[in-house]
């Protein structure tokens, strides 16, 4: 589906928390993206969508939204277990979607929702904004110049040591689990490093103090490519002594990405301070690059315009969610290793 160039891409936002916001303002900052529609069951949340686009139609129904025939394109912020069935209600009408990580809570799901976006010629693609952050950016440059060799071993790791909230973010009915929450997240910033093809996946959850929570405490991943080259993920709760952000070893050097210190309490949004080391022992911090603001929304509008393909792929997001679903299987066995299902981009 394409519309004339001279058409603004009309857009509704289903929910609006944060991250609606951030979707907010980046349709102000985009050129072709006009918010028309903004659904909410909460009536403050509404009117702050409102401050920033007055003329938007306001919604406490999401399917009454969906049917109005106001927008042509939906940004899906609601919790992970209803992304699945409100992409599905918006595909069958015709309507482009855009879906918060995780995609789905199974690759099933996600499978579901592609084929039916394909037989109706419709976008689905899924906001994967850490991909923008300029630590990952630079980072991934840098590895893309050869600044350390070949990667062999890339670990990453966000939390600490702190009583997780009881939004649902921490049950894991409606996030996914821990894996998921934040997985979704920094897996994908894996696979956008690593593309070799992968041999199975281990991981480990563990309960052991926030029984309030259905989320684990502590959850680790463990990917391990036909290569030999192994990524791990860690989501803590536990972790009273934080690992670095990012530490990524390669043949002729490594790139290490502290957490930034001003970062309390929201230590996950702040990027991390990068150093390369080098094999002779020098090391240097390195300036993060600029990045393009609302990058990933200007691809929408190629995408919707012309059928230029969108910076993220549906199925690299859908490969996320096989990972995750692998690890969750694996850390039922205790750890033993699962051959995810992965699909060809």
């Amino acid at each position: 589906m394409t519309l004339n160039g001279a058409d603004n891409i009309r857009v509704g936002l289903l929910a609006y928390g944060a991250i609606g916001h951030e979707h907010n303002l980046a349709v102000q900052g985009t050129p072709g993206l006009e918010l028309t529609a903004v659904c909410d069951t909460n009536p403050d949340r509404v009117a702050a969508a409102k401050e920033l686009a007055p003329h938007a139609a306001a919604f406490s129904d999401a399917t009454e939204m969906l049917d109005s025939g106001l927008i042509d394109l939906v940004v899906i912020s609601t919790p992970p277990n209803s992304h699945y069935s409100w992409a599905k209600c918006a595909l069958e009408r015709g309507v482009h979607v855009v879906l918060e990580k995780p995609m789905a809570l199974t690759a099933e799901q996600c499978d579901e929702v592609m084929a039916l976006a394909a037989a109706k010629n419709l976008m689905l693609v899924v906001y994967q904004n850490r991909r923008y952050d300029a630590d990952f950016v630079t980072m991934k440059r840098l590895i893309e110049e050869g600044a350390i060799g070949d990667v062999f071993q890339y670990d990453c790791f966000v939390g600490g040591y702190s009583e997780p909230c009881t939004y649902w973010h921490s049950n894991a009915e409606v996030s996914g689990g821990a894996i998921f929450d934040w997985g979704s997240h920094f897996i994908d910033q894996i696979l956008g490093i690593i593309p070799d093809a992968i041999a199975h996946v281990s991981g480990q959850n563990h309960k052991r103090v926030w029984m309030h929570a259905t989320n684990a405490d502590h959850a680790q991943v463990t990917i391990t490519f036909t290569s030999g080259t192994q990524a791990t993920f860690v989501n803590s709760d536990l972790a009273a002594a934080r690992k670095p952000k990012f530490y990524v070893l390669g043949t002729r050097g490594a790139i290490v990405g502290d957490w930034n210190p001003s970062a309390e309490p929201t230590v996950a949004d702040l990027p991390a301070i990068l150093t390369v080391f080098n094999a002779d022992g020098s090391r240097s911090v390195v300036p993060l690059d600029n990045v393009e603001p609302f990058s990933f929304h200007k691809s929408l509008v190629q995408n919707i315009r012309a059928a230029t393909p969108v910076s993220t792929l549906a199925t690299q997001s859908r490969n996320v969610v096989a990972i995750m679903e692998a690890a969750e299987e694996s850390a039922l066995a205790n750890a033993m290793p699962v051959t995810p299902n992965i699909k060809t981009p």
